[in-house]
């Protein structure tokens, strides 16, 4: 058996902790067979556990605590800590994971909120789960999760930057303020209201003139991120339709139509400059599915 999740971005801009999309990078988990303990071969190194500890593991089991152990293989093309959802695509796989060995046919709705109580708010999990785009909210309290899912109809596509450098979810929450002005708050909720009515209608001409215009993040987190401004002079140079912050980055995704996506790579590549560092650029696109399982015939 084989769990599919895909990686994603979050954010897109104004949607602070609320919307992101599937893309088109992939975890895959094999199961093997039952084993006496818990084993997960993975290419991440000694720092990424490879026993119990580990997060897809601690998640199956924090779901489903009576699951016999087994014998797993981990493969990603989710960069780790960049911003593509690598820890969220972990806990969605651990959910799954529970979902088939303990035969608990959880609903999506559940799976989303067992996936955010453990990440803490739903913006990457949720797509992960549904594929698409999804907006959704997250009461700690009730621990509810109240969400919509569309899919994208349109031939767009991401064009991501992902620096040669990990910034942590932590350290990048860390420059964040603990308080917003009240009417400060009104305006960049405001905002977000615009962006998600014109992503909800793929009407990406407005999509383009509110979307880089957060005031939630990106404004305090652009210093973390050398890349971000010259990215976006570049790409709205070729008619992209926005630039913005993925998730907590540091990648910086451009969206923009199939049409004018490669040239748009080529000229990120070409043009930036040097001091920035080093980088690859991939362009991706909308995953509708989800997580996924693969059963042998």
């Amino acid at each position: 058996m084989k769990i599919i999740v895909p990686a994603t971005t979050a954010n897109i801009g104004l949607g602070f902790d609320s919307i992101g999309i599937a893309v088109d990078l992939y975890l895959t988990l094999t199961v093997v067979e039952p084993s006496n303990e818990w084993k997960i071969e993975h290419p991440f190194g000694e720092a990424v556990p490879s026993n119990q500890e580990n997060l897809i593991i601690e998640t199956a089991l924090a779901v489903c605590p009576t699951l016999q152990p087994h014998h797993l293989v981990c493969e990603s093309d989710i960069p780790m800590t960049r911003g593509l959802g690598s820890s969220s695509s972990a806990i969605v796989a651990g959910i799954e994971l529970a979902n088939q060995l303990g035969k608990l046919n959880l609903t999506p709705q559940q799976k989303v909120e067992w996936a955010t109580k453990l990440e803490g708010h739903p913006d990457n999990v949720a797509p992960a789960i549904l594929g698409g785009l999804v907006v959704a909210t997250y009461d700690e309290e009730s621990q509810e999760v109240d969400y919509l899912q569309k899919e994208i109809q349109s031939d767009i596509q991401g064009i991501a930057l992902i620096p040669d450098f990990e910034l942590s979810t932590k350290a990048s929450r860390q420059v964040l303020p603990s308080e917003f002005v009240y009417s400060k708050a009104v305006q960049a909720s405001s905002r977000s209201n615009v962006l998600v009515a014109a992503l909800w209608q793929e009407d990406w001409e407005n999509v383009s003139r509110i979307v880089e215009k957060d005031l939630f993040h990106e404004p305090y987190r652009e210093t973390l991120i050398p890349f971000l401004t010259p990215v976006r002079k570049l790409a709205k140079e070729k008619e992209a339709i926005g630039t913005y912050l993925s998730g907590a980055g540091p990648t910086v995704m451009v969206l923009s139509s199939k049409e004018n996506a490669p040239s748009i790579a080529q000229q990120l590549q070409e043009q930036l400059p040097s001091e920035l560092g080093s980088y690859n650029i991939q362009v991706l696109t909308v995953d509708q599915v989800g997580v996924r399982v693969e059963k042998r015939l």
